[in-house]
């Protein structure tokens, strides 16, 4: 008795293709020069140039490294028209408005003399700020002296033991 015959297998991806021809390469190329690098390797003809006809794929130069303790280029000092960032005190006199009103006021006019002196943005965030934590300030003492007279007036009621 004979087996049947297997069907084909395709061949492993680790053993070389049959014919001995490299895979993407038609039979009678040329096999690649010696004087070029394969694809992806760097090419050491001369060192610290780029390699010679390699113009895509490759990285850029570095940036140049900035010196210790420095973040990145200056900002332009002064004014610079609102280009820094948002002011940090001014974003937390109006977090502060509806958490604690006195230290929003506190913030929001901190945010405003450093307003005055920096390029930061932030002005109407801090005018925001000190106006709802005069409200929300005005208010709570309006509760809390409401209270106390309610508290006073119940027990001024006239009956003494």
């Amino acid at each position: 008795m004979s087996q049947p015959p297997e069907p084909e297998q395709p061949p492993s991806p680790f053993e070389p293709p049959p014919g001995g021809q490299p895979y993407g390469q038609p039979p009678g190329d040329q096999p690649p020069h010696h004087d070029q690098p394969a694809y992806g390797q760097p090419s050491y003809e001369h060192p610290g140039q780029p390699p010679h006809g390699q113009q895509w794929g490759q990285q850029p130069p570095y940036a140049p490294q900035v010196p210790y303790g420095q973040y990145g280029p200056p900002s332009p000092p002064g004014g610079g028209g609102g280009s820094g960032g948002t002011n940090v005190l001014a974003i937390l006199s109006l977090v502060f408005a509806f958490v604690f009103a006195p230290a929003g006021i506190a913030l929001g006019h901190l945010a405003k003399r450093q307003l005055r002196t920096s390029g930061e943005q932030g002005d109407q965030l801090a005018t925001w700020g000190l106006v709802l934590s005069y409200i929300f300030t005005g208010l709570y003492l309006l509760f809390c002296c409401g209270w106390l007279a309610l508290v006073i007036w119940a027990g001024a009621d006239g009956t003494r033991t």
